[in-house]
């Protein structure tokens, strides 16, 4: 496939895809990106253009590489159907808002996330650490984007503070509305990069203002914040994958309410270093870190070496990440025992037929 820019290039497509795509793909097929899904539809970039297509079987997610077709026999002659799906580079994955014990993707094939927190009111440590152990476990590099920087107090002193608790992801101080620090933030994105954080923070007030060379005008729906507690509206209501300057491109998505953790042991390691290195100091391999003689981590808290709600943040990060992990495999063994039993049946059914 030519290499030559087209539609489908500006998001992304390279030799190296396009070598996968022939070894993996079904014949007759073409590739894609997906921009968009809905309601088992989706809106995917092709070599001619943007098409319709019917998401197929396999949950999709904005960002996916995939292998469309035509769909014969359609009542619809311009739709098209996802035949298949790339192997994903990275993922970004929370447990399931819905509360079922599977993890609900929030992005796929990112080279970037950047964290936005708005800095003109109470910054949430905790969340901060929740989405970088999501960003580093789904292979991504962090950013984190202290928005409204205009509006904030003690701008340097908060810099410092979220700096503290995000050992290797660049912490920023920006602002859309005077363009602080925005070059700084654009010089540091790379590849596909995905804005995550609640409603409120600012995010597509960002996404627009990293756009604007490429669109020229606001590409993304913006709102005010609620006066009385300052929370956001969702004016962003689906993930949307959109070009931009750099041969980059950018994943807006809508604003998170919970961000459960997902298999984020890794994510989690990652994101409290100073915690895990003094975990191979503790006497017993097993500690738990609460009263255990010979505990690296409790000798460090006493000396203040960590603060008390770093350690906190650790322990209900791995807490949950270890109940989800339980909860899935529960819903793994489940499934299997009910797979067995099918089989058991039909075997009996088959061999009750033969013996008649």
């Amino acid at each position: 496939m030519s290499e030559n820019s087209t539609p489908l290039t500006e998001y992304g497509w390279n030799a190296t895809l396009s070598n996968t795509f022939t070894a993996l793909a079904p014949p007759d097929s073409a590739p894609g990106r997906v921009l968009r899904v809905d309601r088992g539809r989706c809106d995917v970039a092709v070599a001619e253009g943007t098409v319709r297509a019917l998401s197929g079987s396999d949950p999709l997610c904005t960002g996916d590489w995939v292998a469309v077709a035509e769909l014969r026999d359609s009542r619809e002659p311009e739709m098209r159907t996802v035949t298949s799906i790339l192997p994903r580079s990275s993922s970004i994955v929370r447990s399931s808002a819905s509360g079922k014990s599977e993890g609900q993707i929030l992005a796929a094939n990112v080279d970037t996330v950047v964290i936005a927190t708005a800095s003109d009111g109470d910054v949430d440590l905790g969340r901060i650490e929740r989405l970088l152990a999501l960003a580093w476990e789904g292979g991504a590099t962090p950013v984190v984007a202290l928005t409204k920087s205009d509006a904030a107090h003690y701008i340097s002193d908060t810099l410092a503070e979220v700096s503290a608790i995000a050992p290797g992801a660049t912490v920023l101080a920006v602002s859309a509305e005077t363009n602080e620090g925005m070059d700084v933030l654009d010089a540091v994105l790379d590849g596909t990069v995905a804005i995550l954080g609640p409603s409120g923070a600012g995010k597509s007030t960002l996404a627009n203002a990293l756009l604007a060379d490429t669109t020229g005008a606001d590409r993304l729906e913006t709102g005010r914040v609620r006066t009385g507690d300052g929370k956001g509206r969702h004016t962003t209501v689906t993930r949307e994958l959109i070009p931009f300057s750099g041969g980059r491109t950018l994943i807006d998505t809508p604003g998170l309410r919970g961000v459960g953790m997902w298999n984020a042991a890794e994510g989690i390691d990652k994101t409290f270093p100073e915690i895990e290195e003094l975990i191979a100091g503790c006497r017993f391999s097993d500690c738990a870190h609460n009263s255990e003689p010979g505990c690296a981590v409790l000798s460090a808290l006493r000396r203040g070496d960590i603060d008390e709600r770093r350690l906190a943040s650790y322990r209900k990060l791995q807490r949950e990440n270890a109940w989800n992990a339980a909860r899935s495999d529960a819903r793994l063994q489940a499934e299997r025992t009910r797979e067995i039993k099918v089989i058991s049946r039909q075997l009996k059914s088959h061999y009750r037929g033969r013996d008649r």
